[in-house]
């Protein structure tokens, strides 16, 4: 009996922690839909940020697929106040650099391309 009530009285502490996580999410106005996709976009963010340090060697479908990704972090990311994420300003600053190349080097190409 005395196993039965510590499995429920478990079982209410971790809905009463999530419950309390949800609603300190909503204080600080952040959606639990969006603030899972900042937790993924997070993983991203790592990725990119590999990858960000040698996108000159990317193929031309590298960059496209590192410039779609990148918008869905960015996305992710404006949906979340700085303050959460301030320790991974470094990384998203330097994905956010090397997203600004590619997109400056393809529109380069495509001007000479047409111009050509």
């Amino acid at each position: 009996m005395g196993v039965i009530v510590l499995i429920y009285l478990l079982i209410l502490i971790i809905f009463a922690l999530i419950a309390f996580s949800v609603f300190q999410l909503k204080l600080a106005g952040i959606k639990v839909k969006d603030f899972w996709g900042f937790i993924q976009a997070n993983e991203m963010l790592d990725k990119l940020y590999v990858f960000s340090k040698k996108y000159k060697l990317m193929s031309p479908q590298e960059q496209i697929i590192f410039l779609s990704e990148a918008e869905k972090v960015f996305s992710a990311f404006d949906k979340i106040p700085n303050m959460v994420w301030e320790d991974e300003y470094r990384k998203y600053s330097q994905v956010v650099d090397t997203y600004k190349n590619i997109r400056v080097a393809r529109w380069n190409q495509q001007n000479t391309s047409n111009n050509g």
